[in-house]
């Protein structure tokens, strides 16, 4: 099976080795069909530190790397 790669901006590159990143999707409502945004943050690997806050980039799906890890930097946009 693969892995699964989400876009989005880098909200805080504050911790170490680690950045939080907004994926921001839309959804459609069941019954009035109006699209509106959905946003969700991912903590994700960042080994290098090379990332920084604003920047877009794509994360892939990796094993979990801590409690609430499970995503590593892929790439910038």
């Amino acid at each position: 099976m693969p892995k699964k790669k989400l876009t989005g901006i880098i909200v805080s590159d504050k911790m170490q080795k680690t950045v939080v990143v907004s994926v921001e999707r839309f959804k459609e409502h069941p019954k009035y069909k109006r699209r509106f945004k959905v946003h969700k943050k991912y903590k994700a690997h960042d080994e290098n530190k090379e990332y920084k806050m604003g920047d877009k980039v794509v994360i892939e799906e990796t094993k979990p790397i801590s409690k609430d890890k499970n995503w590593k930097v892929v790439g910038k946009v």
